[in-house]
This record gives structure tokens, sequence and C-alpha cells, in this order.
């Protein structure tokens, strides 16, 4: 498992975020019916529950907006993954296709409201170390180019910042060639949701991924 600690800027911040990490083996598949059934189900029940009014107020993702205005980033202008997820759904709107590994990272941010990082363990150099951005730091975020990171939490490595719950980098992404898997569920909301969260990803790893070599942690 990768050293993974909270840096005291963001404890000062957020001092009852927890951080739960799976480590593991995967397969990487470029496509997955079975999974995809589950995700078309979790689209609908979204779609079926909630209205766009409704996404903010989703506990997880109510606790993950107050601790970004807590670090000092507006939540409607820089977007949580998770948020932009449920409204997606709620839209109609269907997910993008990645592959396996990021799809079931989407399938668990969906289904729990949940902040999720899901990197390339091979890829993360050194230490790892969940802080808040600071100005003019270089983030070029999947599928949005260069991204302001001042303020907003972020995983850091030896070599620069590659993970935010707004979006992960390209650097740090999961490929077609990703053999190693690192993913965190950032607990905004508090440590038993988080363990609960830590179970079912651990459960989906297993069947859509074919997990193995797996370590996991709990981070206060």
């Amino acid at each position: 498992m990768k050293e993974i600690i909270i840096s005291e800027a963001i404890k000062n911040k957020l001092p009852n975020l927890v951080l739960g990490c799976i480590e593991c083996d995967v397969k990487i598949l470029n496509d997955n019916t079975e999974l995809w059934q589950e995700i078309e189900l979790a689209c609908a029940d979204v779609a079926n529950s909630s209205q766009l009014s409704d996404v903010g107020s989703h506990p997880a993702i109510k606790a993950s907006r107050q601790a970004y205005r807590a670090c000092g980033k507006d939540p409607a202008r820089y977007r949580l993954s998770s948020e932009a997820l449920m409204r997606r759904a709620v839209k109609g709107n269907e997910l993008y296709r990645i592959n396996n590994v990021v799809d079931l990272v989407n399938l668990i941010s969906l289904k729990t409201g949940m902040s999720i990082g899901g990197y390339d363990a091979e890829k993360i150099s050194g230490r790892v170390i969940f802080d808040i951005g600071v100005k003019d730091e270089p983030y070029e975020a999947i599928g949005r180019g260069d991204l302001n990171i001042e303020f907003l939490p972020v995983f850091r490595d030896n070599i620069s910042p590659f993970g935010s719950p707004t979006s992960d980098s390209v650097r740090t992404s999961v490929t077609v060639n990703t053999k190693r898997f690192l993913m965190v569920i950032i607990g905004f909301s508090g440590v038993d949701h988080t363990s609960e969260v830590v179970d079912l990803s651990l459960k989906l790893l297993r069947k859509y991924t074919q997990a193995g070599q797996i370590e996991t942690c709990m981070i206060h």
C-alpha cells in the first residue's frame, strides 16, 4: 500500500475527514456488459428518485460541498465529480464508457454520492499527501484541461498534485496498461459511511476487475 497521509493544513479545516484506501491488482477490460447493466440501473434509480434541485442535498454531496467551502473553494463553480455524475443521471444522459475500472468507480460514486479517486498506482511517485492546492500549481485534469486547484482538496506525490474530487489528473489516469490500482474514498461525511463504501468497493472490484493482492487501510 502506498503511504498516504493527511496534511495539517487540511486537518485544521476538516478535522473529521477520513480516507478509505484500497490498493489492488486489476484486469482492465474495455467493456463489461454486466457492469453496464448495473450502471444503467443505478442511473435509472437516481433519475426516478431525484430532481436536479435535490442533488446538492444528498448527504455525501452536501458534506463534500461544505468541505470545499471550508477549504476556500466554490463547489458551484468547481463541481464535485460525484455531483456531476448524479446530475447527468437525473437529466437522463448516459455516463461515458472508459474501461471497467473507471466505470466501476463512477458506479460507486453514483450509488453513494461519495467523492472517489482512482489512480494507476505505478504512476504515483513516493508518499501521497491529501492537501490543499496552492496558487499556480500546474494540473491537467481528465477531460477538462488545465484546472485551477488553488484551495481545492488535492492528492499530491513527489512529482505534483494528481487527484481531486472535481477531476483526477491525466498523469495518473487508469488506462489499458494499468495493472496496480489505487482507490481512495474521501470521507467528508464521516467514518461510518466511508467504511460502508469501502466494503461495497471491495465487493465490486472483485466482481468486475478480478482484483487480487488487495490491501486496505483507513486514514484519519
